[in-house]
């Protein structure tokens, strides 16, 4: 205690369980202050995964198929997960099979930019279907190629630097 109060700190209690209990001389404000930007800062740093989701029927045309799938590419490049659904109405219930075969090819169609998190299942009147993306490398990692002109260009420059020595 006369340590604490000579330096003009706070005497703390960390392990009040302990035997001997263990206490701590520190300025109080200042490690809660401490504590909380961590806590901010942690949750800065999280990233939260945006679920897409794309909505289709056992009906949906080839044509009308590939739209939603081309927007589905793009969202798992971005980083982003996407729920396929396929909702059924009436009579079409009878038929899952039609919305399982649907849900195969857009999985294989995507398969380059995704895996399947969550097989294809029957929630009441829907087919779902949850494809995360997959890690690929990123585009700035691979060194990029030279242009024909612009090699041509330094070759140009050194050939001029040469001829001047």
């Amino acid at each position: 205690m006369q340590i604490a109060r000579d330096a003009n700190l706070d005497l703390v209690e960390i392990a009040a369980t302990a035997n001997p209990p263990v206490c701590k001389v520190l300025d109080l404000g200042k490690y809660l202050f401490e504590q909380n930007k961590k806590e901010r800062q942690a949750r800065k740093s999280q990233t939260k995964v945006e679920v897409k989701e794309i909505r289709l029927r056992p009906k949906t045309n080839e044509h009308h198929r590939g739209f939603k799938v081309r927007d589905a590419r793009g969202w798992l490049e971005n980083g982003m997960k996407v729920k396929v659904t396929i909702r059924f109405r009436g009579r079409e219930v009878t038929y899952p099979e039609i919305a399982l075969e649907d849900l195969r090819e857009i999985a294989e169609d995507l398969r380059d930019v995704s895996t399947v998190e969550v097989a294809p299942s029957m929630e009441g009147r829907s087919m779902t279907l949850v494809l995360a993306p997959t890690k690929a490398p990123s585009k700035k990692a691979a060194p990029k190629e030279k242009e024909p002109s612009a090699e041509k260009a330094e070759n140009a420059v050194e050939e001029e630097s040469e001829l001047e020595k």
